[in-house]
């Protein structure tokens, strides 16, 4: 792969896919210290950079291939790119995908495939769903078209690079930093090979969930290696292990690979969202999320592309992002407390234990038979994370027995 094919691929391009913005975000300028640009791939054919890969892929497909049909897996992006470009050039497909794709992503598959396209659930991840595509492909003649670990997706997943810097080129911009989302590898490899080839003192800095961090895992381990447990939250990152294709590139060629807790995500979305209004799903806020580290590290004249690589968010999920968010930033935290078997013991914790600035935002009795004194579930929110050490050192003073839960007890269950 060279920057010469990918440069080839943006040009099969132009005309299908659209020509993204890349906008100025004075929030994260201000936070860093820098000029940060945010490549908004959430404003993409189907809301995300993938629609570049699949119908570059597709496209060049021959005619008997073309008729024997495709398969795919993929957890909601990839696949919605599979099912326009199916609809545009009039090829049956059929799109797997795990449990765990959020409904409107579901709904936008069908409805960008139409009649093309049909949708198959199965699996609780993408690893799952890409065995049983794998096994479908292998059965019925169809040709299985990779999300990320294949030459032709990835050139198609360059072309964001070619199109981001010419447009920074055009405004006189001087950028030395990339940031950009990473899981299964196919848009790092894509953009770093021309990246590399054309802008070679640009830094890469290739992002992941650390709940995923299956390329951080890989170049830990010299090679491709399948992560034990995958927490699916950014479900457009959330690849239990990277291709071999990708894992080559960006090994050689991204220059930092790092991982951010989905806790900060979310508190990255929310502030997309409320401050400069982007909508982006958890992949595409991976980017942003990480860029807030560099504050210091660059001069005024240097400028940061950032990637926002989808908006493909179901509403239904702000709860628990809100949520996420909140314990994250120490601001909400959750307890089991005993109740003295004595009158006024609520009215104790309420009025001894809790002070200014501490509200309760869950009351669950745990023992069903004794709700006036067995133990509950509370949730506390802070109005700032400071104020953890007074609640905790009152806790400690009251006669009531009180643990706290930690962030991965499964009595998390009851709120996450």
């Amino acid at each position: 792969m060279t920057a010469a094919r990918v440069e080839a691929a943006a040009e099969v391009l132009v005309g299908v896919v659209h020509t993204t913005p890349l906008e100025h975000s004075p929030r994260l300028s201000q936070a860093i210290g820098a000029e940060v640009l945010l490549k908004r791939e959430n404003r993409q054919v189907a809301r995300s950079y993938k629609v570049r890969g699949a119908f570059h892929g597709i496209q060049g497909l021959s005619e008997a291939e073309r008729a024997r049909g495709v398969v795919c897996a993929s957890a909601g992006n990839y696949a919605q790119g599979v099912a326009w470009a199916c609809a545009r050039l009039g090829i049956q497909g059929r799109i797997y995908v795990p449990s765990n794709t959020p409904r409107q992503k579901r709904q936008r598959i069908l409805a960008l495939g139409g009649p093309s396209v049909k949708l198959v659930v199965t699996g609780s991840n993408y690893d799952e769903a890409s065995m049983a595509a794998r096994e479908d492909a292998e059965s019925s003649g169809a040709v299985f078209v990779h999300p990320f670990d294949d030459p032709a997706t990835i050139l198609g997943q360059g072309s964001v690079a070619v199109e981001a810097m010419a447009q920074a080129a055009e405004r006189g911009l001087r950028v030395t930093t990339v940031v950009l989302p990473v899981g299964g590898g196919g848009l790092a490899s894509g953009m770093s090979v021309w990246l590399k080839e054309r802008h070679p003192a640009v830094r890469i800095i290739g992002v992941e969930p650390a709940g995923a961090a299956s390329m951080t895992a890989a170049l830990a381990a010299g090679r491709p290696v399948k992560l034990p447990h995958v927490d699916t939250f950014v479900d457009g990152a959330a690849v239990g292990r990277v291709g071999d294709l990708t894992y080559d590139v960006v090994s050689e060629l991204v220059d930092e690979v790092v991982a951010v807790p989905e806790g900060a995500v979310c508190t990255e979305m929310l502030e997309l969202y409320q401050v400069d209004g982007i909508i982006t799903e958890p992949a595409g806020a991976l980017a942003s999320t990480y860029a807030l580290q560099l504050a210091g590290t660059l001069s005024a004249d240097e400028a940061v592309i950032c990637i926002v690589s989808g908006g493909n968010n179901d509403v239904s999920r702000y709860a628990e992002i809100v949520e996420r968010s909140l314990l994250h930033e120490g601001l909400r935290h959750y307890f089991m407390v005993t109740f003295p078997q004595e009158p006024g013991a609520l009215r104790y914790f309420l009025e001894e234990v809790l002070s200014e600035g501490e509200d309760i935002v869950l009351f669950e009795y745990v023992k069903k038979n004794n709700r006036e004194t067995g133990p509950a579930l509370v949730g506390v929110e802070l109005d700032r994370a400071d104020r953890i050490t007074g609640l905790l050192e009152r806790m400690e003073k009251s006669p009531m027995q009180i643990e706290q839960v930690p962030p991965g007890s499964p009595l998390f269950s009851f709120f996450l």
